[in-house]
């Protein structure tokens, strides 16, 4: 369960917990046009708070919203100082951030243009998605009978509400089988990703990872991964995987903001590696762990200091 907080930006307001309410015409509740994004503040080494990769994920926000001609009523920057405000006003060292763009009600029927375009901003604590089990010895997973939206189906890139109905089956299928999480493939039968994760295989000291011209979100955790990788002199590959591939790795951690960098042990009763994480996949953890606590000067420009 969420754990409530004080105060809920929305349109502009602090507005209480339980009184942060839509209209049950809301056009996004009906229709699933709305764009979002996760974002993770941090308590850092020195005791301040800092929020990870806040531009970049901005960024991600107003470009989801462009795809689909919602034009989000406030500047960036205005949404960038609330993020940073309301972790303040909720009394929050950590925790996680949803943005929400959506439309609001007015006109029904799938087209509705004048419908208003509303806002919100919403913190609470969220500890390791993928549960502290599995940060530190690895998740069970399962390929899909899912395949992950094709590019031509929907706007594949943007971080859509209503993508993720896809995703919702693949993770709800994998739970029912007595997984943790899905794994997805394209509709070529090439590897794009968990049901909410990026997706990185190692094999004899090369990792890989599908690319960006696949059906993949574009994860901000995904590429600070690769960055690391790549300053740590560890060999990285952005190319097409097959499932085979996947079978047969020595190691596999899954990245984003809700699930860090969680290790997978088992796909498919096949047992990954030692089935334990694997000396790659921890030292991108720990890289990765301190970088977000400001222990890593080289990378304190991923911070945002509340």
């Amino acid at each position: 369960m969420v754990q409530k907080t004080k105060k809920i930006w929305m349109d502009g307001a602090y507005i209480d917990w339980d009184k942060a309410n839509v209209h049950i015409l809301t056009h996004t509740l009906h229709y699933g046009l709305g764009v979002f994004e996760g974002v993770r503040c941090y308590k850092q080494a020195d005791g301040t708070s800092a929020i990870f990769r806040l531009k970049e994920h901005m960024n991600r926000l107003y470009e989801s919203a462009h795809m689909f001609w919602i034009k989000i009523p406030y500047a960036k920057e205005e949404l960038i100082s609330v993020s940073k405000e309301i972790y303040k006003i909720n009394g929050l060292e950590e925790g996680y951030l949803r943005p929400l763009v959506y439309i609001g009600d007015g006109a029904m029927g799938i087209n509705a243009p004048e419908n208003p375009v509303r806002v919100a901003m919403i913190t609470w604590h969220w500890g390791a998605y993928l549960g502290e089990e599995g940060l530190t010895n690895g998740i069970r997973t399962k390929f899909s009978s899912f395949n992950r939206l094709a590019l031509n189906v929907n706007f594949s890139k943007s971080k859509a509400c209503g993508n993720y109905i896809n995703s919702i089956l693949a993770k709800r299928e994998a739970k029912l089988a007595g997984y943790e999480e899905a794994l997805m493939l394209d509709r070529d039968g090439y590897l794009a990703e968990g049901s909410g994760e990026n997706i990185f295989i190692v094999k004899d000291g090369i990792v890989r990872t599908p690319p960006q011209s696949s059906s993949i979100l574009n994860g901000i955790t995904r590429l600070s991964v690769i960055q690391i990788l790549q300053d740590h002199k560890i060999p990285v590959k952005e190319e097409m995987i097959v499932r085979e591939d996947v079978y047969v790795a020595d190691e596999i951690f899954l990245t984003g903001t809700a699930a860090e960098i969680t290790p997978v042990r088992e796909v498919d009763h096949h047992e990954i590696g030692t089935g334990k994480p694997g000396p790659i996949t921890k030292k991108v953890q720990e890289i990765f762990f301190d970088a977000v606590r400001g222990k890593i000067s080289r990378y304190k420009e991923w911070l945002e200091v509340l």
